[in-house]
Parts: structure tokens; sequence; C-alpha cells
């Protein structure tokens, strides 16, 4: 009886989080028509994002685009909507890198998509589009690290705040150069860097486009660590870093992830809700069962 009890709160908790996770920002009764902007997409084509999903629970998506920095073509954005779906959908998954190829983070979207836009209202939908995608990054139920080698400006500096945690090698930074162009963060990226430091030295930096090396963006707690190794051992770095808080059942990290989402963006009294419902599955989990049982056994060895 307990178990149905509890089988029922977890569907119940998992019908709430994705019923959450899964609605789009935008509509048709915005003007928003998600498959025609990414008819408009594909005939831009250039570059690749690819993901590689490991046994250990941690993928990798690459950013390859490297005659444009790594700038997003067309076809990279939809590649990209396209993973994002891929990983809501992976219940083994318990982290992610992003990071770019040839040592270069990201420089942002390319700007010869303009030539394909038929009218401002089209550049206004892959705004609309791309809030879309990175909220849904920043929501998925997995621990997310941005890799930040070389340059991650613009539209990549905006990809970078998404992510949950930050990592930068030397010589590295983050730019938000919008202000050059007379325009503000288009992908989402003012707010979401709010979030993550406080509102005040947030309007500086993006106000002066203010370089972001590695020592600057640890002090304002914008990177997370520093990577000590060269180029060439970056990514084997980051996977060490982000196992050291992925160890464990993947339900388990999964979990803390949606917790940490509901606490973000839902009221406390649904959060706290969601939080007893989410605990109540895990209580009668499997991981939960045997971490009881090997804590017992080590007890009476202690004792014994």
């Amino acid at each position: 009886m307990a178990a149905s009890i509890w089988r029922c709160t977890l569907n119940r908790a998992a019908a709430i989080l994705s019923l959450h996770r899964s609605l789009s920002l935008y509509n048709s009764s915005h003007g928003f028509h998600g498959e025609e902007i990414k008819r408009k997409l594909a005939q831009f084509s250039g570059g690749s994002v690819k993901l590689l999903k490991r046994e250990n629970g941690i993928a990798e998506l690459c950013i390859h685009n490297p005659v444009q920095m790594n700038a997003f073509s067309g076809t990279m954005i939809i590649a990209l909507e396209e993973w994002i779906s891929d990983l809501e959908k992976w219940e083994q998954g318990k982290g992610l890198i992003i990071y770019g190829s040839e040592n270069t983070f990201s420089s942002g979207r390319d700007f010869n998509l303009a030539k394909i836009l038929a009218n401002p209202q089209d550049e206004l939908k892959i705004w609309m589009l791309m809030q879309d995608i990175l909220t849904r990054l920043q929501r998925l139920p997995i621990i997310t690290v941005a890799l930040v080698e070389g340059k991650a400006e613009a539209e990549g500096a905006e990809l970078c705040v998404a992510c949950d945690f930050r990592l930068m090698t030397e010589g590295s930074e983050i730019r938000f150069v919008h202000k050059h162009m007379e325009l503000v963060p288009d992908w989402g990226g003012a707010n979401r860097f709010t979030q993550l430091i406080e509102s005040r030295h947030a309007l500086k930096l993006l106000s002066g486009a203010v370089r972001l090396h590695p020592e600057l963006a640890l002090n304002i707690g914008l990177a997370d660590e520093v990577l000590s190794c060269g180029a060439d051992g970056a990514l084997e770095e980051a996977q060490t870093w982000i196992s050291s808080y992925t160890k464990g059942a993947a339900e388990v990290t999964r979990a803390l992830k949606k917790l940490m989402v509901s606490g973000r963006e839902l009221l406390m009294e649904d959060a706290l809700r969601v939080e007893k419902d989410v605990l109540g599955s895990l209580w009668a989990g499997a991981a939960h069962l045997q971490a009881l049982l090997e804590a017992k056994e080590t007890h009476q060895r202690k004792h014994s």
C-alpha cells in the first residue's frame, strides 16, 4: 500500500515538473510559430552542434564552427534545440558539459543570418526561439557546466549564463558585447546574469561591455573554478570536476536539480510541495533503500 501511494506521489510530482519544464515561453498568441522560423533558419547552414553521451551519465555538447569562431548558424540553432529535447528525455543523464571546438567557446550568433531574414519580425522570432531554448537548457534535470576556453562573447556569453556552472581556462574571457552594437542581450542573458551576481555589478558589466577574465569572473561569483590544465586537458578536467557533483544514483542528482529549478521559479508554497513529492519518491526508491542497508551494515560492524 505504502509503495503504491509513493508511486502515485512520484507520478504527480513528475507530471507537475514535466508540465512546468515543457511549457514554451511563447506561442501563437505572441505571434510566434516555432516551426516557421526554423524552416527559415534551415536555409543557412554551416558548422555543427554534436552531443556525446557517456556511460557515466555525463554528456558533452560540442559547438563547432571554427571559421566563424564557433558562431551559431541557422542549422546549428536547430541542432541545439533538438539536442536539448533529447536531453530532456535522457533518464540516465546526470550532467552536461558544453564547450567549443578549437579552444574557443562561441562568439554568439553568425551575423550572416540577417541575410535570410525577410523582415524585423523574423529577427524577433529568433530571439523568442533562443530565449525558449536556453530556458529549457536552464531547466534540464541534470547539472550543466559551460567550459569556457578562448572567447565567450555576445550570445556565446548568454549561453554560458544559462548553465548551472562555469569553468574557465587561463586566458579565456566572457564578454557581453551587445552595448557596442547599441543593443541589449537578446537570448535572455541579462535576466540570467542578474540571477547569478548582484544586479548593480551586472549593470556595470553589461553597460561597459567589460571583459570578464577568469580572476574577475571568479571574484564576482560568475565562474566556479579556473582550470589549471592546458587546452588539451580542459575537457578531461571538466569531466573530473563535474563528476564530484554527480556521484551516486542518477535519480538523486536529477531530483536535486529539479528542486533548484522549482525553488527558483515557483512560489514558495508550490516549491515546498514539489520538494515533499520528490523526497517521497526517493525515500521509497532503490537507491535510498540500498544506502540504508549499507549504513546499517556499517553500523553493525562498528559495534560488533
